[in-house]
């Protein structure tokens, strides 16, 4: 498959081509993140193409998407605690500085990360680690993927 998907997450998600879904939410698309130093590291991506900010959807979707973003917090908190027991927390945020797509990014936070960079934001983390081929997203993470799906299928309905 290209990574043409890259560069058109939401598209390439409504067309059944963005290989990082784990599955459609009422809210949004669950899907696992590129890289995975912090494994089970997860997003929730806006339906819809043109939603730039959570104030671009009316009320009841707004709500719609901070709970979709609640459900995929807690399966990922569920299947990251299930599979390392040095899970300590999830870590949510709505930022939309760099991607110009609503989306909620759900770190999970464990205690083998440094402890200078485990009190702050992942952000934190240098570059070199963000590139690391040996932490991008594939097969290698097929069990916490499937996992997830579990989470998820047993907090919310399939869609």
């Amino acid at each position: 498959m290209s990574t043409d998907w890259r560069k058109d997450r939401i598209g390439s998600a409504i067309r059944g081509e963005n290989p990082t879904v784990l599955r459609k939410l009422e809210s949004g698309f669950a899907v696992m993140g590129d890289v995975q130093f912090l494994p089970g590291y997860s997003l929730l991506l806006a339906d819809r193409p043109g939603i730039d900010r959570l104030t671009d959807l009316p009320r009841p979707e707004r709500r719609a998407f901070l709970d979709g973003m609640d459900r995929l917090g807690e399966a990922v908190e569920r299947a990251c605690k299930a599979q390392d027991p040095a899970f300590i927390r999830i870590n949510v945020e709505i930022l939309g500085n760099a991607d110009p797509y609503l989306h909620a990014h759900i770190w999970p936070r464990y205690e083998w990360e440094r402890a200078d960079i485990r009190i702050g934001p992942v952000w934190w983390y240098p570059p070199t680690t963000w590139q690391n081929p040996e932490t991008f997203l594939g097969p290698q993470h097929d069990p916490l993927r499937a996992a997830l799906r579990a989470e998820l299928d047993a907090l919310e309905p399939a869609v």
